[in-house]
């Protein structure tokens, strides 16, 4: 159970803010919600107590995490690119697991976004979802590891702009091999 105050997060909406836990009749029966504000466009949220773990509710990922979700974006082992799929079907995969309540799903779509970006321009559908994960990521992260949202975005920038380096490097040496 969250607490007034407690920052969570909900998934494809970003992290909020606890405001109250109130009660209210739906259909004659008293429901429990908790009132959340979405930080980053001051949206409010009512979800229901009973639901809040099957909706995906959860708390903000600790500094662990936000280490772990960097290094997972730094890893292009598990980079499928755009091979056999058409943009349509990416799109709806995407769109999917950004709704979903494990980060490392949200990240999975920044990483494949951005480094096909890299290669080919994206659609804009593909850009919207690009610029909506970067803002889920950078957003948490930027709690996770106490620093500005900015801050974040720069630091998840510098861990691309370091991979795609060093891979054209390596590609560079065999090559010349």
């Amino acid at each position: 159970m969250f607490s007034v105050g407690e920052l969570v997060v909900y998934p494809a909406q970003g992290v909020g803010k606890v405001e109250k836990i109130e009660e209210q009749d739906v259909g004659g029966a008293i429901t429990r919600f908790y009132i959340v504000r979405i930080l980053s466009n001051n949206v409010t949220l009512m979800v229901p107590v009973s639901n809040a773990e099957n909706v995906g509710l959860r708390s903000v990922s600790d500094e662990k995490r936000g280490i772990e979700i960097l290094e997972y974006l730094a890893d292009r082992s598990d980079f499928t690119g755009y091979s056999g799929q058409n943009w349509n079907r990416r799109y709806r995969e995407y769109s999917d697991k950004l709704k979903s309540k494990d980060l490392i799903d949200v990240a999975y779509v920044l990483k494949e976004l951005f480094l096909i970006s890299k290669d080919k321009e994206l659609s804009f559908g593909e850009r919207r979802l690009l610029e909506q994960a970067m803002g889920l990521i950078s957003m948490e992260l930027s709690y996770a590891l106490s620093v500005d949202q900015s801050q974040a975005k720069s630091k998840i920038e510098q861990f691309f702009d370091d991979v795609i380096n060093r891979n054209s490097a390596e590609e560079e040496e065999k090559k010349a091999e």
